[in-house]
């Protein structure tokens, strides 16, 4: 089991770190490339690059009342949420369907049935 992941390309848990703009703040953002791989696929999906998704993420998060304390943390868990709700199946896995284009709160009042 653990060669699976122990002989993946090292580059994948390798930390880099972008800076952007959000709100004419510059911040900086560091993650492990695995999940710098997963937020491009994801903003790709909805035609926007990753500083763009990642501005998107941020004010929606702040409008729907989240403390964003730690917003790494926040983009780790939405990267790998996208995977798992490809593997459920309530994501296609076809990249040319827009996330916008899912009906979100169907998606999330079936997880709600499901943990029930």
């Amino acid at each position: 089991m653990c060669k699976l992941f122990i002989k993946a390309d090292p580059e994948l848990w390798v930390s880099s770190t972008r800076s952007l703009r959000i709100d004419g703040m510059v911040t900086s953002v560091r993650l492990e490339n695995c999940f710098w791989s997963i937020l491009e696929e994801v903003a790709q999906r909805d035609d926007m690059n990753v500083p763009q998704m990642i501005t998107r993420l941020y004010h929606e998060s702040i409008d729907a009342g989240h403390d964003l304390g730690n917003f790494t943390s926040f983009l780790r868990v939405c990267a790998t949420r996208y995977l798992a709700l490809q593997m459920s199946g309530d994501i296609p896995r076809n990249s040319r369907v827009a996330l916008r284009d899912l009906d979100a709160d169907s998606i999330l009042a079936k997880e709600r049935t499901e943990l029930h």
